[in-house]
């Protein structure tokens, strides 16, 4: 009787809208006829086979994944892709050298010929299957590590049944509502992405960590990538006799602006949320995770700035690692403080004391929640080590690569050719992005932070006793680095004829005496004999448990249900909100646009994040905007912000207004709502959009590229 209401209870949770906020990441094959209506009560105009359709072209196909973990759009009817500033970071930092630094300066292909190759791939996604029936099935009665190991066993056999390598065609089956439904998602990958243009990274980053996760912004933050195919339209590896895709569906660019309240819906890949977490998950989170990974993240952001501050060409090499390290420095930083602003901990004990009162009686649920603090219980006084060796220790990049060299000498084949040839290409690209002073700094301060913050008794055996004999006290920072500098000279990692005497040798106990494998292994081993374990086990219960709460709010409160959707999986997700302003304090108001009038406010020339290229302070002091300015402002708008509900993922989105036009690309969120992955709030959340005028702007009369101006479909 259960597992019949429990399908027509997740059919109803697709298909009703939470109506009083703008929240909701919804799965646009079953965008029901309520959402569908509530979408053109505020301005919608397409038809839902417009939006999704399996059989025809339909919006969702101009949607793609765009590298490994952003959202991108085609825009033209040659397959050229918007997407963030940020998510071509890697592929223009790659293309770019000292002598053609196309980091620094931008760079805008004229022509075709003159696009650079990448090792980007793009996503397409072909159709939703619903596999649940299957898995459950298989799964029956199952609970702990059986259940886990039977859905992965299920999971993978559906993947490769749906997947067709040989036509690039692959398919991952996505658990939602914590393992009580699952979709399997089908889609075709293109593997020749070639970059078209980059603005300045001064455009493209202006703000730089200052800005980041905060409004008024004024970052042009966007990059051009095309698709190529073979000439059957087909995805195929890199070749110069390939052709731009013919897409099935691309995005007009309006140049008609924003104004308040108007319809946006916003397309993508969501990398992850949850919202439906207990209590004593935001209580692990606020207390000792978030904490833990930001002190050990301004840790090495700070030896890293050190560096990127005196050469340009350390800058270059760090750039990416840097920006990745610190967007999330800052962002569980700000989702620790709002968690607690807005006591996110009691509301769930609340939602969970009505769970608990409802559940007596009912032999399924009545213990779950002693069960499920007595985990908590076992797990919490470990898991501030496993931050600490994950953010801290394998922070250094000596060290994790260590790590992977050691775990290479201990495999199957180690010391065949081939395990050599593949670690001496680790390797290449190891010392390639490799940067000694900063790296000798953090394996220096992460050892004496991890001494420092936990529990003796947690600590490597005799680790820190020898260190101590060795190099002095463990209170001085001085000991640490004169350890660190013995690591980093006398390691074989660095030194072409040791490291190829050492990977020669196959030997295991030689590769592990080297200091830098040692220094790797003595904090690895400690962490995997004595806390993984626990950890897999808490792991293994927190899932069973989030799972079978999750199926009893369904069974206990129908009109709560109603108002539910899946947590973010990276699966293709659609939200809608308006443009609209806020009030995120007393007395203060924020504006929904921002224009180049705030950028030439919060310009400094010469300044590490608010430099901006001289032509472009020239040309907005002209007031030179073109067909790019905003009618009613009579300025050039550089962003706007909208109640849309996205997370990281939809980088890169395509903000796209009623009639299915690009109006912007979101690429951030506000930090008064940084509890977004665990809790929306209805009054603060916004995301952070460039307005593509701005972009095309950037494109035009900055960077000259008229030519990418003519192949997009523009609406005036």
């Amino acid at each position: 009787m259960f597992k019949r209401s429990l399908v027509v209870m997740l059919l109803l949770v697709a298909t009703v809208f939470k109506s009083f906020a703008d929240e909701g990441m919804w799965l646009p094959h079953l965008l029901g006829q309520q959402v569908y209506s509530d979408m053109v009560k505020k301005g919608l105009k397409l038809t839902k086979e417009q939006l999704y359709s399996v059989n025809k072209s339909s919006l969702k196909d101009a949607i793609i994944i765009f590298g490994g973990g952003c959202t991108g759009e085609i825009v033209s009817a040659e397959g050229l892709i918007f997407t963030n500033h940020h998510c071509g970071y890697g592929a223009i930092a790659g293309a770019s050298t000292v002598d053609h630094n196309y980091l620094r300066d931008g760079f805008y292909a004229k022509n075709k010929a003159e696009e650079i190759k990448t090792a980007l791939t793009v996503q397409f996604l072909l159709r939703i299957e619903d596999v649940t029936k299957e898995v459950t099935a298989a799964l029956g009665n199952l609970s702990g590590a059986e259940r886990a190991n039977k859905q992965q066993e299920v999971i993978m056999a559906i993947n490769k049944r749906l997947s067709d390598a040989n036509n690039s065609i692959d398919c991952r089956v996505s658990p939602m509502f914590k393992g009580n439904q699952y979709l399997a998602f089908v889609y075709e990958i293109y593997k020749d992405i070639r970059l078209v243009g980059t603005p300045p990274e001064s455009v493209g980053k202006f703000g730089g960590d200052t800005d980041n996760w905060e409004w008024p912004r004024h970052t042009g933050d966007y990059s051009i990538f095309r698709v190529y195919a073979n000439k059957e339209n087909k995805p195929a590896t890199y070749d110069a006799a390939n052709v731009p895709l013919k897409p099935k569906w691309f995005l007009p660019v309006s140049l008609k602006g924003v104004k308040e309240n108007d319809f946006a819906m916003i397309w993508g890949y969501p990398g992850g949320t949850n919202r439906y977490e207990s209590s004593y998950g935001i209580q692990l989170a606020t207390e000792v995770n978030n904490p833990t990974l930001v002190k050990a993240r301004d840790m090495r952001l700070k030896y890293m700035f050190e560096e990127m501050k005196k050469d340009p060409a350390t800058k270059l090499k760090l750039a990416s690692s840097y920006a990745g390290i610190a967007n999330y420095w800052k962002f569980f930083d700000g989702e620790t403080k709002q968690l607690l602003k807005y006591d996110i901990y009691g509301q769930k004990k609340a939602a969970e004391n009505k769970f608990i009162t409802w559940a007596k009686g009912k032999p399924e649920y009545q213990n779950l929640f002693a069960d499920w603090g007595k985990a908590y219980e076992e797990w919490k006084p470990f898991a501030e080590e496993r931050v600490y060796l994950n953010e801290g220790i394998l922070g250094s990049p000596l060290v994790a690569f260590a790590a992977s060299v050691r775990m290479a000498a201990t495999a199957k084949n180690a010391g065949t050719e081939e395990a050599k040839k593949q670690l001496n290409t680790r390797r290449a690209a190891f010392l390639e992005a490799e940067d000694r002073p900063s790296d000798e700094n953090i394996l220096a301060a992460s050892t004496k932070m991890f001494y420092e913050n936990v529990e003796k008794d947690q600590q490597p055996k005799g680790f820190f006793e020898a260190l101590q004999q060795k190099y002095g006290s463990l209170d001085d920072l001085a000991t640490y680095k004169k350890y660190a500098a013995d690591v980093f000279k006398n390691t074989a990692l660095f030194d072409d004829a040791k490291w190829s005497a050492l990977i020669s040798s196959g030997d295991a106990v030689q590769v592990g005496n080297d200091p830098a494998v040692k220094h790797a292994a003595a904090f690895i081993d400690n962490y995997r004999s004595r806390f993984d374990p626990a950890y897999q086990q808490f792991t293994i219960k927190n899932n069973d448990y989030g799972r079978i709460y999750l199926k009893g709010v369904l069974e206990m409160d129908a009109a709560k249900a109603k108002m539910m959707y899946p947590d973010a999986t990276f699966t293709m997700r659609v939200s809608y909100g308006q443009v609209k302003p806020y009030q995120p304090k007393d007395a203060v108001s924020y504006d929904y646009v921002t224009t180049s009038k705030g950028l030439l406010e919060k310009y400094v020339a010469g300044d590490y994040e608010f430099d901006l290229p001289a032509k472009q302070i020239e040309l907005i002091k002209k007031k030179d905007f073109g067909q790019y300015a905003d009618p009613v402002r009579k300025d050039l708008v550089i962003g706007f912000i909208s109640s849309n509900d996205i997370t990281g993922g939809n980088s890169g989105s395509p903000v796209i207004n009623a009639n299915g036009e690009l109006i912007g690309l979101a690429f951030d969120g506000n930090y008064e709502a940084l509890s977004h992955k665990l809790a929306f709030d209805k009054d603060l959340n916004r995301t952070i959009n460039v307005d593509i005028r701005y972009v095309l702007w950037c494109i035009d009369k900055l960077g000259g590229a008229s030519n990418i101006i003519k192949e997009l479909k523009l609406v005036k």
